[in-house]
């Protein structure tokens, strides 16, 4: 995969404090966790993702805002509805290895309930990610940014986003992505969660072209 150049971090840390971070509650983990510590072993493609990680944040799609909440995190399916997905926290680093990760072993969105295995603690958006796997069995791997750039354009062109009035990493997200994502029938595709400010969502059959779609879809709301 090749590199994808972006904003050294000062630069991009500055150009977020010029777009004004939204003072949410990024990286709260809303839901039920029961997680279990152990060691992960690499799925398949998950160098790919990884690198895929390191671009994203490279382009400042990832990382953490001045008061040190990350944001953005990435996922990759294993068997059945079972995924990998980077680690609660991580975000404001550039780099990550496998004990950065856990593996989504099980999840119930109506029971807000998510059951983890690895070296960390899911991520807050697990949920969301599960919701999508769930509903699209092609969906091989989720890629959930933040962007004000990319976040604003696409909802001033109408495009697919879930309602203003939901919430992050809540079961009525999980509901709402679910519904929005089999609306949705061509791989790969994104879209915005209108209730979580700067966030946008790709999923994909494979990590090359959700990336592509993503970074390409990216750069365009840089020129608007």
């Amino acid at each position: 995969m090749s590199a994808v150049q972006g904003r050294p971090k000062q630069a991009r840390t500055a150009a977020r404090q010029g777009e004004g971070a939204p003072a949410s509650d990024d990286g709260v983990i809303r839901y039920q966790a029961q997680h279990q510590p152990a060691a992960l072993t690499a799925l398949p493609g998950w160098e790919h993702l990884n690198q895929a990680r390191t671009a994203l944040y490279d382009l400042g799609l990832i990382g953490a805002y001045p008061d040190g909440v990350g944001y953005g995190n990435l996922s990759l399916r294993g068997a059945g509805n079972t995924f990998v997905i980077t680690g609660s926290g991580t975000g404001g680093l550039r780099e990550l290895t496998l004990t950065h990760y856990c593996s989504v072993e099980d999840f119930n969105a109506e029971r807000n309930w998510v059951c983890s295995r690895g070296p960390v603690s899911a991520s807050s958006e697990s949920m969301t990610h599960g919701a999508i796997y769930q509903a699209k069995p092609a969906a091989q791997c989720v890629m959930h940014v933040h962007s004000r750039s990319l976040f604003d354009m696409l909802l001033q062109q109408g495009a697919a986003h879930t309602p203003a009035d939901v919430p992050y990493g809540t079961p009525a997200m999980a509901q709402a992505v679910a519904q929005l994502v089999q609306a949705q029938p061509e791989l790969p595709a994104l879209f915005a969660m209108a209730g979580h400010d700067e966030g946008v969502v790709a999923y994909g059959a494979d990590i090359a072209s959700t990336l592509a779609l993503l970074v390409n879809t990216f750069k365009r709301s840089q020129q608007a």
